[in-house]
């Protein structure tokens, strides 16, 4: 046995002395039967020590005859192998385009992890209670959350291109925030009031964010446990899940779907993007390509212009976002020329390019793959990191260039219109 699970395991032996009876647990939770099987739902605050101690009291209690947890079987192998960002291919996430999954679950995890330093507690540590627990019991441990990527790409495609801005920003604030949350308030989110009236207000800012954010995972957690209970009539089974999930959890328990299955398939497929967003850089890119024609039917100097100004304005602003993200020099020399000729082919995005142009100059160490997660709590991390120094990189000179080829196809349509 490692010595962190021997830590964890006089934690758990700690939170389960913690308190003598299940009705001394002062934490919210609600009981559901489907099908013969009485569910307990217990909702939990991710960073809190209490939720934790909860956790442990109700399993060490053995009433029940399988715990379900809010995790993924992606976030479940994160938790067990503790060096899986160490075995991460750069080259591949580059490759294959999940650079903004891969940058967006790491300042999710950032902020939460923030969260947790302050209180002196793991962040999930009432997952991981769970998840220790359950296995020394040998019970059944239900994995009943939608895979992350699955919802962080839902989340994306099911908002309109320019409230997407928020999501970039949102995610980039909270590596930024330093604001102090404390114990007590974490206890309070717990409770309900002040967690529903967060999300009451990210709702009415962006109802398809909280869409694919919360309400779907109470639909897919729900439907889970009951697909569970129409095999295993007449057990109990604990469900830890996040207090902001409770209510919406109930809701859908009390009016279940026609069919499960079907739905689960519903809510784990990726919505395709609207057919005129899809073609909008191959439009954008045929345009500019006839403007550049048509500056050149007109006179030599006009066309030259144009091309130039293309050059200047994309470019310029990729190797901009390449100099933000503190990119080695010859990084931002090939963010330059690779903009302007990406940007007409859409098949191949700068952030491909410089991502790798970044990666083979600066080749991320061991020792960066194994602190990422905790290098990205801060901003200075971010950059002080070669792998997260890397998607950002990805990241900026992308955003740096798709506001060039906009920018710069309106300086070519006003050229053209003035000549």
């Amino acid at each position: 046995m490692n010595s962190n699970e021997s830590q964890l395991d006089d934690e758990v032996e700690a939170k389960t002395d913690a308190f003598s009876s299940i009705a001394e647990i002062d934490q919210p939770f609600v009981k559901k039967e489907i099908n013969g099987t009485e569910f307990t739902i217990l909702g939990t605050a991710h960073v809190s020590q209490a939720s934790a101690d909860a956790v442990a009291t109700l399993i060490a209690s053995n009433e029940f005859d399988a715990v379900a947890i809010e995790l993924c079987a992606d976030r479940l192998r994160s938790i067990d192998d503790a060096d899986a960002d160490a075995n991460l291919d750069l080259f591949q996430v580059i490759r294959a385009g999940k650079v903004p999954m891969i940058a967006a679950g790491l300042m999710l995890g950032a902020y939460q992890q923030r969260l947790a330093d302050k209180l002196g507690i793991k962040p999930g540590a009432e997952m991981r209670v769970a998840i220790e627990l359950t296995r020394e019991a040998e019970k059944p441990l239900l994995l009943i959350d939608r895979n992350i990527g699955t919802t962080l790409r839902r989340v994306y495609k099911g908002v309109p291109w320019w409230k997407r801005m928020m999501l970039v920003s949102g995610l980039f604030g909270s590596v930024l925030s330093r604001a102090d949350v404390s114990e007590t308030d974490i206890e309070e989110l717990k409770r309900g009031d002040m967690l529903n009236q967060v999300f009451s207000e990210f709702s009415g800012e962006a109802p398809e964010i909280y869409h694919s954010l919360v309400d779907e995972r109470d639909q897919y957690m729900a439907a889970k446990l009951g697909q569970y209970a129409k095999e295993h009539s007449g057990q109990k089974v604990l469900a830890v899940v996040g207090a902001g999930h409770l209510n919406g959890m109930a809701d859908y328990i009390d009016t279940p779907p026609d069919d499960l299955g079907l739905r689960l398939k519903e809510l784990s497929a990726i919505p395709k993007g609207r057919s005129i967003l899809k073609w909008l850089p191959w439009l954008i890119a045929a345009l500019v390509v006839t403007g550049f024609a048509v500056g050149f039917s007109r006179s030599p100097e006009l066309g030259w212009q144009l091309l130039l100004e293309w050059l200047l304005i994309n470019g310029g602003l990729a190797a901009l976002g390449g100099i933000i993200a503190l990119a080695h020099p010859l990084t931002i020399v090939t963010a330059f020329f690779a903009a302007p000729m990406t940007s007409l082919n859409p098949m191949l995005g700068v952030g491909m390019v410089t991502g790798f142009v970044e990666t083979l100059l600066r080749k991320p160490r061991v020792i960066d793959f194994k602190s990422l997660r905790a290098d990205v709590t801060s901003l200075k991390g971010w950059y002080h990191n070669r792998v997260s120094r890397t998607l950002l990189v990805f990241l900026l000179t992308t955003v740096g260039s798709a506001a060039g080829t906009y920018i710069a196809g309106f300086r070519i349509v006003q050229l053209l219109g003035n000549s």
